[in-house]
């Protein structure tokens, strides 16, 4: 038997449609919508499937959405390979995608976890509003010098960064004008660069306060054992103790994403393959830089 991971994407993979595929072929994820409608109070599956882009790229709204496609993406592939839930080994998620990892591994419940998810969002979204913020992502550059562009762009505005996805590909997070220098900068040193669709300068201290109204939802919360060990992005190491995990959601709102290591964790484990479970294919796409021979099977893009 092949050793299995789940892996589920993070903000910035939402897009108009999706969802569609898996509504269409399954009852049980058409179920997860309806589920969720009811939870949120509005109508998710209509803002994944028809948009308004401006409104499902808003970070309450998208974050949310992309647990739920995923979530639904959870749901056909139990349907279409079962084995793979008897094989799996681990879970991850990047980002947002850790939530859904914990309750694709049981330790929250699917109405649990979404409450937590939109709670997260409004939080991050307000955050962001107090202070005009963003994301970038820098290709072509390895992270020392990055390092020295974002020491360079300090006098602009709080930047710093937030995301090691995979060799030649880092995200800085900061204010409007020290992103706008980092990106000036990195351009001159020849790399490629790309905003993200998100709100605000996501894993860094501009994050607060969502971290403590993130603690305090999660204080009440009951979070189950884990089935199989959850990765973090904190420290790119596998966790199945509720507290640590708690503990770790928490943190991870104001540190950086610790993406590679966590795939290259996976992989000195044995996985020989990953599960993208969830809108688009960055996951995939990341792990080519990292193990361009590693067995990705994409269920929800």
């Amino acid at each position: 038997m092949a050793k299995v991971a789940f892996v589920f994407p993070g903000q910035g993979a939402q897009s108009i449609g999706m969802g569609k595929a898996l509504i269409e072929s399954s009852p049980a994820a058409a179920a997860c919508f309806e589920q969720a409608n009811d939870i949120l109070g509005y109508d998710l599956r209509q803002l994944c499937l028809e948009g308004p882009i401006e409104r499902l790229n808003s970070t309450e709204i998208s974050q949310p959405a992309i647990f739920v496609v995923s979530m639904a993406a959870l749901a056909v592939l139990r349907e279409t390979e079962p084995s793979a839930f008897t094989d799996r080994i681990a879970v991850a998620g990047l980002s947002l995608g850790e939530y859904t990892a914990l309750a694709a591994a049981e330790a929250i419940p699917f109405a649990d976890a979404l409450r937590l998810v939109a709670l997260r969002g409004k939080a991050m979204q307000a955050a962001a509003d107090a202070t005009p913020s963003g994301m970038l992502s820098i290709l072509m550059l390895e992270e020392p010098v990055i390092a020295e562009l974002v020491e360079a762009a300090k006098p602009k505005g709080f930047i710093a960064i937030a995301n090691r996805l995979c060799p030649g590909n880092i995200v800085v997070s900061g204010q409007t004008a020290a992103i706008d220098e980092i990106e000036r900068l990195a351009t001159e040193k020849g790399a490629r660069t790309v905003r993200l669709a998100v709100a605000g300068a996501f894993h860094t201290p501009l994050m607060k306060p969502a971290d403590e109204q993130l603690a305090a939802a999660l204080a009440s919360m009951t979070i189950q054992t884990p089935v199989v060990p959850v990765w973090s992005n904190v420290d790119a190491k596998p966790h199945t103790d509720p507290a640590e995990i708690r503990q770790l959601l928490v943190s991870q709102v104001l540190h950086p994403v610790l993406w590679e290591a966590s795939m290259r964790g996976l992989l000195e484990l044995g996985v020989e393959k990953f599960y993208e479970l969830g809108p688009g294919r960055v996951l995939a796409g990341l792990m080519k830089r990292i193990h361009r021979k590693a067995d990705f099977t994409n269920i929800g893009a």
